[in-house]
């Protein structure tokens, strides 16, 4: 709990320019597979304070990772969703999200698509590609980690807007965010993900999407999966939303719901982070 043969015909003047061009182009991915990411992460642990009693402290660390080892997982990040509320929600959110996306992508993070239940949109996308042509690779061991109850009540589906879940509304990834489909992926399996990490080096990856308590925990792309096969993992904790309705316990708000969860994440399964130290981490030199 404590946790790229010139002929030679070609005039000199030429193979020089193209000389360069290939040198420039080799030293800016040199450049990009050197960039470091700096961010802070926040995680809750249980101490004893100086009365003996025990008490929940939240501690903050300063991280640094290579860009070309980390991916940025986008969870669930539909067109549309079957509740009101989760689709407002996730609006607002979207603009910042996209600037995120750009950012680190320019950084040489791989940015994974992950909009589950529909991949069929995807079939002749070369970012799918990309996943499925990844080299087999053993299965990955799977660690015992504890897995406590959630802090709020999403059994009538969470929606605080009145719908009834609960029925398939989305077929794609919103398209406020881009994909690149000369180097972002796109999967919903988190055991093709796998192979596509172990191809790239991938260590630690960055969560970010819908809904907290429900797919960003339980997709097997997403943190309990990747957190059991040893990945060290971070949730942005800004760019998510819970599925939760205030009439059902704790009988909170919904940003209060939102809250728990995330404290929840930070105890028992990863530390967060935030878009803004993200931004202000990529723009560093």
């Amino acid at each position: 709990m404590a946790r790229t043969i010139v002929r030679l015909a070609v005039p000199l003047t030429v193979m020089a320019v193209a000389t360069a061009a290939v040198a420039a182009q080799a030293g800016n991915d040199s450049s990009v597979k050197a960039t470091v990411l700096t961010f802070n992460l926040q995680r809750r642990k249980l101490v004893q304070d100086e009365n003996g009693y025990n008490v929940w402290k939240r501690e903050t660390e300063t991280r640094r990772v290579k860009a070309a080892e980390t991916a940025l997982v986008l969870c669930d990040v539909w067109d549309k969703h079957w509740c009101r509320g989760a689709n407002e929600r996730l609006a607002r959110m979207l603009p910042q999200m996209s600037k995120v996306v750009k950012t680190l992508r320019a950084k040489g993070v791989l940015i994974v698509h992950a909009p589950s239940d529909t991949m069929t949109f995807y079939t002749d996308s070369p970012a799918r590609r990309r996943v499925l042509d990844a080299p087999k690779v053993p299965d990955p061991k799977t660690t015992k980690h504890d897995d406590p109850r959630l802090p709020i009540d999403a059994s009538d589906g969470g929606s605080d807007t009145g719908e009834k879940p609960w029925h398939k509304a989305w077929t794609r990834q919103h398209p406020a965010i881009e994909i690149d489909p000369a180097r972002d992926a796109v999967s919903d399996n988190g055991r093709d993900l796998y192979n596509l990490y172990r191809q790239r080096g991938i260590k630690h990856l960055l969560i970010m999407g819908v809904h907290t308590n429900m797919c960003v925990l339980g997709r097997s792309f997403a943190i309990k999966q990747m957190v059991r096969w040893g990945f060290d993992v971070a949730l942005v904790r800004d760019l998510t939303d819970t599925m939760y309705n205030p009439a059902r316990p704790p009988y909170v708000s919904h940003d209060e719901g939102t809250r728990l969860v995330v404290e929840y994440i930070e105890t028992f399964w990863c530390p967060t982070t935030t878009s803004d130290g993200l931004l202000k981490g990529a723009a560093a030199k």
